[in-house]
């Protein structure tokens, strides 16, 4: 792992790491806000309680987690889904700055709604890292070329042997 990956990675996770330990010890206060999202989201996926509290200590529990597998270099790609994932109910149930009357809270809103932006861009490059190897896209792909590959030297081979089979066959013959 490159340095820069070792240095980038706890530092995406440590906000998500602290957030998902704050839902957990104490979801209340994010509760209202999470009230007016969570039902809907959750009435969308299957096996998801619809009690905001409930779904406001899931996504600390999912930050949390997925944070840490981030900050420790393990799993990069998938915990930086699950922490996109993660974050788009986030930031849609507690930074609605549309909705606000006041100027000052509108713009607070408004700059923890981009920052969450940001932080899902950054996320989202993670989820790609491939760390300079190669992608399971890549990886079907060449894998798939190469058993086409495999697959014409061995009809090659065997007409040849075949070619060569009648050959001595035909050599063996009485003329």
């Amino acid at each position: 792992m490159t340095v820069v990956r070792r240095l980038a990675r706890p530092m995406l996770a440590s906000i998500f790491i602290s957030g998902g330990l704050d839902a957990l010890r104490n979801p209340r206060p994010k509760v209202p806000a999470a009230a007016d999202v969570a039902p809907s989201i959750a009435r969308k996926i299957p096996y998801l309680p619809e009690d905001p509290e409930t779904l406001v200590r899931l996504n600390g529990a999912a930050q949390l987690g997925a944070g840490f597998l981030l900050a420790v270099g393990r799993l990069p790609r998938l915990s930086s889904l699950v922490l996109a994932a993660s974050i788009i109910p986030t930031t849609i149930a507690g930074h609605r700055f549309w909705e606000e009357d006041d100027p000052g809270t509108r713009a607070q809103q408004q700059i923890h709604f981009f920052k969450n932006l940001g932080l899902l861009g950054g996320l989202m490059l993670a989820a790609v890292d491939t760390e300079g190897r190669p992608g399971l896209a890549w990886r079907a792909q060449h894998a798939t070329h190469h058993v086409a590959q495999t697959s014409r030297r061995a009809t090659r081979t065997a007409r040849r042997e075949a070619t060569s089979a009648a050959r001595v066959t035909r050599a063996k013959l009485p003329v």
